[in-house]
Parts: C-alpha cells; structure tokens; sequence
C-alpha cells in the first residue's frame, strides 16, 4: 500500500496540509477534535513522518556520506561498516558510493553527495586522484571531510595506518628469514600510500646493507591482472625474488598465481608477506604472514574525526592506526644468530 502523506491526510478531512503539520507535531492552534480525527485518520492509513523533507526543512539531514574505490573488497567494507555503526550511535544515516578506483566517479560522487545535503564526507581517494582541489572545496563550502585508508599532502584530516613502519617490519622479517633478494609489489607512485610503504621497504634493505635493484620493485595500477603481470615479470628475472611483499589483497592473489604458475613454492622458493584480512589469511594455502590492519579502528577514528568537524572543531588532524605483522605459513623461519 502506497504511503499516505500529509496533504492526502488533509484533502480527505478537508483541512490545511499546516494543520495536519501541527497536529502531528503536537503544536498548539489546532482543536482537540481535530487533532484526534488527524491522528486517528494517520495510523489507519500507515502514516510515517518523511525523514528526508523534515531536514531539508531545516537544512540538517542527519546524514554522512562515504566514497569508497570498492566496496565490494572485503577490506573497504569492513572499515565502511564500522564507520557506519559509530554513525548510527550518534544519530546519523550513511549514503555509500563507489568510485570503483575512478578520479571522475569519484568527482560525480562528491557531487551526488553535496547535492544530497549531506553534512559530511568520509572518502579514500581512487588511485587515479592526483589533484584534490574537489576534496580541498568541501571545506570552502564548510562540509567537513576526511580521508581514510590512503593520505595525500593536503589540509584534509585523515586516518591511515603506520604505512612506512608496517612495510619496514616486513622487510626485516623476510631479511631475517634468509631472504636476499625482495620484491616490492605496490600500486602507483602518485599514492602517498605506495609511498609511504615504498619507504620502509627501501629503508628496512638499507639497515641490513642488502642493495636497492630498481629492477625489484612494481608500482602498478593495483588490479589483479598487471599484479599478476608484474609478478611474472619478476620472476622471470634471470635473478628473480625470493621473497615479495605485496601491499594489497588484490596483488596478493596475483602473487600466489604467478608463484604456482612457475612450479614455484611457497615458502620454500618464494615468501611472500601481504596486506591483507586475517580470514583471507587464514583461508589461503599456506597460510598468508600479512600486515593486519586494524579497520575497526580506523573506521571507528574516521567517523570521530569527521563528528568533532560537525560539531565545530576546525583543528586538521592526521590520525595513525598501528598495523602488526602476522606471521603465518608462507614466510620462512627466521635464521637465528
């Protein structure tokens, strides 16, 4: 049955559609009698308040908006559905998008949002999005923003993990597991969060004096088919890796593939160390070592962030999440002494 609405209350007891407003809303100025057959005529027909044209009345639509590169990666919706939950403990509705990792879709999205009235916006940004001036005009239109997952060099407060320590941690383990020729698996050099990883990648070789081989190293679009292509690429090196770090799930699987297509084992011929859920992990044979990032609290502190904007906190803050790595099965033991 199709919802019953105030005017249609009003055009069969033939009154004002501000008198069944008032009515319903407890307000004074209108007769008893009234107010009952108002009342009365509404639960009989299922009347419901409109959520939507009640804010946009008053311009404060108790609503979020979040922009994801995929909400359909396991990693992205875990963070989505804690920011959801902290939303809703506070009294807000989220409205979720996907940029399917698109610099225009992502753009469409914000303006879908904004048009939504939405009073703010928790978005990581597509791996193509070098220029943020569509993210830095929120705040000119005094929408609060944060960025998760992945940071850029702008004035937007963010919440990522430890990228450089994390990367750097796993280097070491694969060095102190015997490994002397890394692999660095990453997505593209304009992410800082590639970046970052890069980083503790290269500074983790430094500190055990192993040589930087350019040659070792794949900054790609992050999608399964080029992680699988830069993985065959790297071994069929005529030195290839003995060990890979890879920084997305996606390239994880992409790792696992390209290994097994060579008749290659893991750990035995190649370890292998991922970003990554600890289920995935655990699922996979063997048993992924990963750098197990806590979404919960990331998505937990993102939604806190974005809370303390809308309720007049003007401070730009960048919030680190501490990932620890795992170890599992596809990682060689480490050499002692």
């Amino acid at each position: 049955m199709k919802r019953i609405s105030q005017r249609e209350i009003a055009n069969l007891l033939g009154v004002n559609v501000s008198t069944v407003s008032r009515a319903l809303r407890g307000l004074e100025g209108v007769s008893s009698e009234l107010r009952q057959q108002i009342l009365t005529l509404a639960k009989e027909k299922g009347y419901r308040p409109n959520p939507f044209a009640v804010s946009l009345r008053y311009d404060t639509t108790r609503t979020i908006g979040i922009i994801v590169p995929d909400i359909s990666f396991n990693h992205f919706a875990h963070i989505v559905k804690r920011i959801e939950a902290e939303a809703r403990k506070e009294g807000y509705m989220c409205i979720i998008t996907d940029s399917d990792d698109k610099y225009e879709t992502e753009k469409n999205c914000l303006e879908l949002l904004i048009n939504m009235h939405v009073e703010g916006i928790i978005i990581c940004p597509s791996q193509e999005t070098v220029d943020f001036t569509h993210l830095q005009r929120l705040r000119k239109i005094h929408i609060p923003v944060v960025l998760f997952d992945r940071d850029a060099n702008i004035d937007i407060s963010s919440v990522v993990i430890n990228d450089a320590d994390s990367a750097r941690q796993a280097t070491r383990t694969l060095i102190d597991g015997g490994a002397k020729r890394i692999a660095f698996l990453g997505g593209p050099n304009r992410m800082k969060q590639t970046t970052e990883r890069k980083h503790g990648y290269i500074e983790a070789l430094r500190e055990k004096n192993l040589p930087i081989i350019k040659e070792l190293v794949k900054c790609s679009y992050v999608n399964y088919n080029t992680g699988l292509t830069d993985t065959l690429d790297l071994l069929d090196l005529p030195e290839p890796p003995d060990a890979i770090i890879a920084t997305h799930g996606l390239l994880v699987g992409s790792a696992i593939r390209a290994i097994e297509s060579r008749g290659l084992r893991i750990p035995e011929d190649v370890s292998l160390i991922g970003y990554m859920s600890d289920w995935v992990s655990d699922v996979m044979s063997p048993r992924m070592s990963f750098i197990k990032q806590n979404q919960r609290e990331m998505g937990a502190k993102a939604f806190r962030l974005l809370y303390d904007q809308l309720n007049g906190d003007t401070c730009v803050q960048h919030v680190i999440v501490k990932a620890r790595l795992e170890i599992r099965n596809s990682t060689r033991e480490i050499i002692e002494g």
